[in-house]
């Protein structure tokens, strides 16, 4: 059983073994993918290359994205990503997007309340798909069959545009992090023997075709799901996840994961950023340590 987080009304992320850091997609437009996601999100563009933009809040990088304009549009059925979870410091914040989202009449695809969460879903312009959410209060989070409650329920959407009411939106607010990846996989069991197993994630919940994984108690940092992808194999010259980062408390927890990764034969590559692996449909998960 997952342990119930400390600390009041939010959950430190940061204090979390393990948590995402930077993200990375490969686009075909990139200057209508990166201008959305800074006109109807609020990232802040701090980098620029050939062919790359970095995006964030603060002096945080939470987002880069190749551009590549021989990438063949989008397979909804590749494995990859669901979705990226953009986690904002509160239910004010959601509410003011929200507010901000409709004043640009953005086509959103769901919202739900989860119980441990208020989220509400929507795509860029390449059919990336996004989530913006707010956690509830750790206290609350609810347990059914020794994991976490999380279900999919009607959103109050006009409790979250009352919330809001008294401030404009001004970009993503500091604090903003991107809480979890969720993504598409060809197999469940094999998402479990990567991600539980070899990283370390524990189960926090399950859906029919759906696992969620957390460290340190979060209701979930990572999500992988067959939905749309049972089946799928190797991403190879498509649009979409590239890789994401995990950054991992400390030198000691990094060479236990990659120690459980040398004995399930995955292979193990040096970077700048950190330390490279892939997992099954070929993602590449960076590991980082050091100060969080």
């Amino acid at each position: 059983m997952p342990s119930r987080a400390a600390g009041g009304d939010r959950f430190d992320l940061a204090a979390a073994p393990m948590r995402i850091g930077r993200a990375t997609l490969l686009v075909r437009d990139l200057d209508r993918v990166s201008g959305f996601y800074q006109n109807a999100l609020g990232l802040r563009r701090l980098r620029t290359a050939p062919n790359a933009v970095s995006l964030g809040v603060g002096d945080t990088e939470l987002l880069e994205l190749l551009g590549d304009a021989t990438l063949p549009p989008r397979n909804p059925h590749a494995a990859g990503l669901f979705h990226t979870a953009f986690l904002l410091p509160d239910r004010i914040h959601v509410g003011r997007w929200l507010a901000h989202a409709r004043a640009l009449r953005l086509r959103m695809s769901g919202a739900s309340d989860h119980k441990v969460s208020e989220a509400i879903y929507l795509a860029d312009p390449e059919g990336n798909g996004i989530e913006i959410y707010a956690d509830r209060p750790p206290s609350s989070w609810g347990f059914r069959n020794g994991l976490l409650d999380m279900p999919s329920d009607p959103l109050d959407l006009q409790g979250l545009l009352h919330a809001g009411q008294g401030g404009e939106w001004a970009g993503m607010p500091d604090g903003s992090v991107i809480g979890h990846m969720h993504l598409q996989v060809g197999d469940l069991a094999a998402a479990e023997r990567f991600y539980r197993d070899a990283l370390g994630f524990q189960i926090t919940c399950r859906y029919p075709g759906a696992s969620f994984f957390g460290s340190g108690g979060y209701h979930h940092q990572l999500a992988a799901n067959t939905w749309n992808s049972r089946g799928a194999g190797q991403r190879e010259n498509v649009p979409g996840l590239s890789g994401f980062e995990i950054k991992v408390q400390g030198a000691d927890l990094l060479a236990t994961i990659l120690d459980r990764a040398r004995d399930a034969d995955i292979a193990i590559f040096d970077a700048a950023a950190g330390t490279i692996l892939r997992d099954p449909w070929g993602i590449e998960i960076t590991l980082s340590s050091g100060p969080q």
